[in-house]
């Protein structure tokens, strides 16, 4: 699965016309780094969803670029979990995702054929 080698992009998602954090709710905008260190992303609402975008990729990653991005629809199952798609622009591709936050923390899980094959990547708040 070729986005969770980018940032999430391999590419991070609540679906709201500007989506908020109330009540204590974790926020997964802003940098991110891959936690194999190959990949930063940032994360940013772009319309009523969240924008997953790639700002470095290491030579040795040839399957991401600069620049990659995903467009997540994400709700809150709690205060520190998202559920929802995420659309792969430059390869037209949907991926069930699920996004966990602690803390720093930030792990995502994304899969395709109706959950049968799925892969996880943590990451590291970089801002």
């Amino acid at each position: 699965m070729d986005w969770m080698r980018s940032s999430l992009v391999g590419l991070l998602f609540a679906a709201c016309a500007a989506p908020a954090f109330a009540g204590g709710m974790q926020d997964l905008t802003g940098g991110w780094a891959r936690d194999d260190g190959t990949v930063k992303i940032n994360i940013a609402p772009c319309g009523s969803n969240y924008c997953a975008v790639n700002t470095f990729v290491t030579s040795s990653d040839t399957k991401e670029h600069v620049g990659d991005k995903l467009i997540l629809t994400l709700k809150s199952d709690s205060l520190s979990e998202f559920k929802g798609q995420a659309y792969d622009v430059r390869r037209q591709k949907s991926y069930a995702v699920t996004i966990t936050l602690q803390g720093k923390a930030m792990n995502i899980s994304g899969c395709i054929l109706a959950g049968i094959l799925c892969k996880s990547a943590g990451y590291t708040q970089i801002n």
